[in-house]
């Protein structure tokens, strides 16, 4: 492997961390405005309130996180092939660290606020708790499938990226 095939490596490889983050920023910014949103519309519902509240933090965070943990690194410029190499594997590993603990940075964040919300739904009509219940339960069957699918699609780029710094071992021996 040369220098300048390492080189185009990294550079791709960082340039589409730069536009995966980019897409997750943009639509972490769109959630917290409907979030902000429907906060203000909730009015007195203070429970409600909380949930917009508690979703909004864990969406603060999701960026915060990405920010200090997922954002890509500047490519050295006047390095050897080793460096290069030694660069790139920190990278991979970095971003497969990231993808691997989706739940505690990306996804558990935003489920206390879930449940508060889908509490404060089921308090506020108890008399049609019978048909709510229903409700509630297809909607936290939902949410959840929807959770595991994103962390199965976050491991399986997670093995991408192991496989990825498998073969940079591979290629440096």
């Amino acid at each position: 492997m040369s220098v300048e095939q390492v080189q185009a490596n990294a550079g791709s490889f960082q340039r589409k961390i730069q536009w995966r983050n980019a897409r997750e920023y943009v639509a972490a910014v769109a959630v917290i405005v409907f979030f902000g949103y429907e906060f203000a519309r909730a009015g007195g519902a203070l429970l409600v309130r909380i949930g917009f509240s508690l979703l909004i933090a864990g969406m603060f965070y999701l960026i915060w996180h990405m920010l200090s943990r997922g954002s890509g690194r500047q490519l050295p410029k006047d390095a050897g092939l080793s460096s290069y190499i030694e660069f790139q594997r920190h990278e991979l590993e970095r971003q497969r660290d990231l993808l691997r603990n989706v739940w505690s940075w990306y996804l558990g964040p935003l489920i206390p606020g879930l449940a508060v919300l889908i509490t404060a739904y089921a308090l506020a009509n108890p008399a049609h708790w019978k048909y709510q219940g229903l409700f509630i339960a297809g909607y936290v069957l939902f949410v959840a499938a929807f959770f595991v699918g994103i962390a199965k699609l976050n491991a399986g780029a997670a093995r991408k990226l192991q496989k990825q710094i498998d073969e940079l071992d591979e290629d440096g021996r």
